[in-house]
């Protein structure tokens, strides 16, 4: 009998909770099973794991074999890691009270990673609920829509005055060196 540690689903729909169990892998998802070993809920931010690191070690020692998703649930939760220092004890590498030292300095070292990714999530929720007043500016789009509506009159209107103008200004100013000469040559 090939036995998987898996996910069941509960909860309504759009709203997945989930138990981690043991099952026969031959059980319908959502079916029969042999030992309930945790729950796993998506839904809260983070995710919420409750898990019997016992219970899921031992079922792993005696060939269960988990999913995807619960393998990657197992190796955050540190079973995985546990099983790792657990095997080089049996092998002779170093002692049990070796690998359940080193198995809590990994737990303190995640938890507290966890903790400040908990802090720098709830700073982020706040930093959004800052309320920020919102200023319309209703002059500008008015003036905008006016602009829209008569581009082609008033570029027209607009290019005929500056055409007069420059035309308009070359005799003004010879008119005004015209007469800017005759007083020179009077004074002289």
């Amino acid at each position: 009998m090939a036995v998987k540690i898996r996910l069941q689903r509960h909860g309504s729909k759009k709203r997945p909770f989930y138990f981690i169990v043991v099952a026969d892998g031959r059980a319908p998802r959502d079916g029969k099973f042999i030992q309930k070993i945790g729950t796993y809920n998506p839904l809260t931010v983070p995710a919420t794991i409750e898990l019997d690191r016992q219970k899921a070690l031992e079922w792993l020692n005696k060939g269960a074999q988990p999913t995807d998703t619960v393998h990657r649930i197992l190796s955050f939760k540190g079973v995985l890691y546990l099983k790792h220092l657990l095997r080089g004890v049996k092998l002779g590498l170093f002692d049990d009270a070796t690998a359940m030292a080193k198995f809590q300095t990994w737990y303190a070292e995640h938890e507290t990673q966890i903790a400040s990714k908990n802090d720098a999530h709830k700073k982020a929720q706040a930093a959004k609920k800052v309320y920020v007043p919102v200023v319309k500016k209703v002059a500008e789009p008015v003036a905008e829509v006016v602009v829209e509506e008569a581009p082609a009159e008033v570029v027209a209107e607009e290019a005929a005055p500056e055409v007069v103008v420059v035309e308009e200004a070359p005799a003004v100013e010879a008119a005004a060196e015209e007469e800017v000469a005759k007083a020179t040559d009077a004074g002289e």
